[in-house]
């Protein structure tokens, strides 16, 4: 098996169907996602592999396919029902046989739903972000709409009724080497992902600007303070010009921070934890040596950005601070890198009046 990247791919997908609907830059970016199965001759593809969850197309040679009804057909590849996904008619294969060696190209059934949906759904919408220097679609945007993010970022936990809304309130800036973007201290106003460009974001501590991190295309900021509703705690610049969606603060909470937020009361995320979760404790270390909860692990609110290689994508965890406002946050941040992450709702406070409930 073979990542498919030749120079003619492209081509080739562009008459399968629905993927001759895509525009051409949606098929530059699908086409690296695919996949190549070379079979011999009187071979069953599939009784030698599990295809759940796979688009499956024969590409070259001929197929000789058995249906539950008991009808067959020979399929020759690059030809009529051959355009189609093998199954696409409501008719899934329950064999076949290969009647010369074949080449089946096949996706992630997933990605591929993802890629059509925005594609269909953003179409229109990205013409109103266009400006006189570069159109604003969202298929040609390096780093944001890779269709890594789309599948495993946050756009990918959005219901698809928020995504136009969301892309048509999206305001498309330049910005210049240097400029200020937000200040620490400042009050929130704005989240930012960035299109073109890097973003270099410090924080004051005894008079001197420290370096937090080096943010590229994809990346987004400016959530932290929308989402707990407090002060910048950061100062973002411009290393080098660029360009920015911004969301303003009322359409971030209503199209992304409450569809990806999820709370959890005390019960419950106690419950979730008994079932496997993970307590995360994001507040200053001190406080977690104090009190922190049996089988927590630290990680301060502001290191959270660094320790995503830390954790795992497979565990789901729930964030707790003393109040539920830092930890709402870290939940967003890493619900919003693709994390099953939820809050304590009310932080350690609600948990302790809980627990004091079920005493008396």
């Amino acid at each position: 098996m073979s990542t498919a990247v030749d120079s003619g791919l492209v081509e080739r997908l562009r008459r399968l169907q629905p993927l001759a609907s895509l525009a051409p830059a949606a098929l530059q970016r699908l086409a690296p996602l695919c996949r190549i199965e070379r079979l011999a001759r009187n071979l069953d593809p599939f009784r030698l592999q599990d295809w759940t969850g796979k688009v499956i197309f024969l590409f070259k040679g001929q197929l000789k396919v058995d249906f539950a009804d008991g009808s067959m057909q020979v399929i020759v590849g690059g030809t009529g029902e051959a355009l189609l996904p093998l199954g696409g008619l409501g008719r899934p294969p329950v064999s076949a046989k290969a009647i010369t060696d074949i080449e089946l190209l096949y996706f992630d059934e997933n990605i591929l739903d993802v890629v059509l949906t925005w594609d269909q759904i953003m179409a229109p919408a990205s013409a109103r972000l266009a400006d006189a220097a570069k159109p604003g679609d969202w298929r040609t945007m390096s780093g944001i709409f890779a269709v890594q993010n789309l599948t495993q970022g946050a756009f990918a936990a959005l219901p698809a009724a928020h995504i136009r809304v969301l892309f048509e309130r999206f305001q498309r800036v330049k910005v210049a080497r240097g400029e200020v973007l937000l200040r620490e201290g400042d009050a929130g106003d704005y989240y930012y992902l960035i299109e073109q460009g890097r973003c270099l974001v410090t924080r004051d501590v005894a008079g001197r600007q420290v370096e937090l991190a080096e943010l590229k295309a994809g990346d987004a900021f400016g959530e932290e303070a929308l989402v707990a509703d407090t002060l910048r705690n950061a100062t973002a610049t411009m290393k080098t010009g660029g360009v920015l969606l911004r969301l303003a603060k009322a359409d971030f909470i209503e199209l992304l921070r409450e569809p990806l937020l999820h709370r959890l009361d005390p019960i419950a995320a106690e419950q979730k934890v008994a079932a496997g979760a993970i307590w995360l404790d994001v507040r200053f270390p001190a406080e977690y040596q104090h009190d922190g909860l049996p089988g927590a692990i630290s990680i301060p609110i502001n290191e959270i950005r660094q320790a995503y290689s830390m954790l795992d994508k497979g565990r789901e965890y729930v964030a707790y601070c003393q109040s539920g406002r830092r930890s709402s946050a870290a939940a967003f941040l890493l619900a919003q890198r693709g994390f099953a992450a939820y809050v304590l709702e009310g932080g350690l406070k609600a948990l302790a009046a809980t627990k004091e409930r079920k005493v008396l």
